[in-house]
């Protein structure tokens, strides 16, 4: 499959957008097994990628991302489209048809369309976007492309699998406490979740305020760095965002790949029991490789990552809980209503029917937090303790340039496997949250697969590497290093991308 990078660049020269376009709606088609997309507008994406060609045959300047077809996790506001959430909460009557649709674009769709993409459907999640299996969508599960009896990580398990299946070259997620990272190690691609602050969140429906970020999925890091460059920068319609200008990623990551003299943090607790052997000796070769290219290896501690999981479950549900409060089944999507009923029944019947379990529980916990004579004890201690996990941080950059760690305890678990014990569950994201709750930019790439055994086929393997506050520059320079050290590995293709017309596209040389 040709990156995207590629694409764009042929099509500014005269490759049919149309013809990519095709090619990614009947890959998207022959693969709805897979679950990836709950919204796809076949005559839209094409209406949009016939416009690209007119303005190009116009003579017309095309964005960095021209007829690059694009998946949106459905939690961003999109005014062509249904919005829902993966929940029924958001629409009239469970269909995804009937969702709620916007009258306005979230500011990442407007620096999209503003660069020429086609923004191909939208993409299934955990409902809400609470989960890490992608299991909690109210509507169908989806499904990972390199076995599909396993899940494909959360909550932006769609736009992961779009990305590893070949049925777009990239993809928007989200991640609250791992998203974008655990799902990207899951299916084999590389996801990105930028600091705190650098892409605007305007037009993202709010899970957790102080943690929510939107990056990308990618097939390789340039690719992601190339749709970083598009979303991030200011923007004054959400006061959490930044308004320092974002630096350039993309720009000389061919030619900037030494590693020589970074100092490259492994910290302990990252490499402690509950980790998959295979894992750790998946990124204990990546930091090897790094350290024979020049970079120097640094033992740190984070010592407070112990207190990452708790703290996360408080502030994420607390927030969670005054966020959701809005969906009553007045003001938004399904109303359940009954002759006679009172407002409170109205309000009951309605979040009783059009939430899923997972998202109620987390209501209930986080409401809990903030009541009467428990806010101290529960939400003011965990942002304490969030304090302290940004201080580790702190303290540890004094030392280093980036850290490397894995990103999950295990590769892919089986759809299922989890359900029924929520702690365990979310014990999946033990490596991503701390970087969360710092605000911190961080990247999932792949660094190995797992040996097939008669009960498990091949399943890929990611590593993460953090950065500094608003370092994103480095961190995509290092990404991109450590994957052109690990190109040599010789990795299996994700069996659900040979079969992609997309994949097909590139493979047969550009024209399809």
């Amino acid at each position: 499959m040709i990156s995207a990078r590629r694409l764009a660049q042929e099509v500014r020269g005269g490759l049919s957008a149309e013809a990519a376009t095709i090619a990614a709606l009947e890959s998207i088609e022959e693969q709805s097994a897979l679950g990836a997309f709950l919204h796809v507008d076949r005559d839209s994406a094409l209406a949009q990628a016939r416009a690209v060609d007119r303005r190009r045959s116009a003579g017309e300047a095309l964005g960095t991302l021209a007829g690059v077809p694009i998946a949106i996790k459905d939690l961003l506001a999109t005014r062509d489209a249904p919005t829902t959430c993966a929940s029924k909460m958001l629409t009239r009557d469970g269909r995804v048809e009937s969702g709620w649709r916007p009258p306005y674009d979230a500011s990442v769709i407007e620096r999209l369309r503003a660069e020429d993409a086609i923004l191909i459907g939208k993409t299934n999640l955990d409902e809400f976007a609470m989960g890490s299996s992608n299991e909690n969508s109210g509507f169908y599960p989806v499904r990972n492309p390199w076995d599909p009896s396993r899940a494909p990580g959360g909550s932006s398990g769609g736009s992961a699998a779009s990305v590893a299946a070949g049925l777009s070259w990239l993809a928007l997620g989200t991640d609250t406490g791992g998203s974008i990272r655990q799902p990207a190690a899951f299916c084999g691609v590389v996801g990105m979740k930028p600091s705190y602050g650098r892409v605007s969140r305007y037009g993202l429906v709010a899970f957790a305020s102080s943690l929510d970020v939107i990056g990308p999925f990618a097939n390789d890091v340039a690719d992601a760095a190339l749709l970083f460059d598009a979303i991030a920068g200011p923007d004054s319609r959400d006061s959490t965002c930044s308004a320092r200008a974002a630096t350039p990623c993309h720009q000389g990551l061919e030619t900037d790949t030494s590693v020589q003299g970074l100092r490259v943090g492994i910290p302990e607790e990252y490499f402690q029991a509950g980790l998959d052997p295979q894992v750790e000796a998946a990124v204990r070769r990546a930091a090897d490789r790094m350290a024979q290219a020049g970079a120097k290896l640094v033992p740190i501690s984070l010592p407070h990552t112990r207190y990452g999981v708790a703290t996360y479950y408080l502030i994420a549900t607390a927030e969670a809980s005054s966020n959701l409060a809005r969906f009553d089944g007045v003001r938004f999507g399904l109303r359940v209503e009954e002759p006679g009923s009172d407002l409170g029944q109205l309000y009951a019947k309605s979040r009783g029917r059009g939430f899923g379990r997972e998202v109620k529980r987390r209501i209930m916990l986080g409401t809990y937090a903030l009541s009467a004579g428990y806010y101290d004890a529960y939400y003011k201690r965990a942002q304490l303790a969030r304090a302290l996990i940004q201080q580790d941080f702190h303290t540890a950059f004094e030392q280093v340039d980036v850290m490397l760690t894995p990103v999950s305890p295990t590769p892919a678990f089986r759809l299922g496997e989890k359900t029924d014990d929520p702690l365990t569950m979310y014990l999946a994201d033990v490596y991503t949250l701390p970087a969360s709750l710092a605000g911190l930019p961080a990247i999932s790439l792949p660094c190995g697969v797992t040996q097939a055994t008669d009960d498990a086929p091949v399943l890929p393997i990611g590593c993460q590497l953090i950065a500094g506050a608003m370092q994103e520059p480095l961190l995509f320079r290092t990404a991109n290093a450590l994957e052109r050290l690990l190109s040599d590995l010789g990795t299996p293709p994700c069996p659900a991308r040979e079969r992609s017309r997309a994949s097909d596209f590139g493979a047969a040389g550009i024209g399809g």
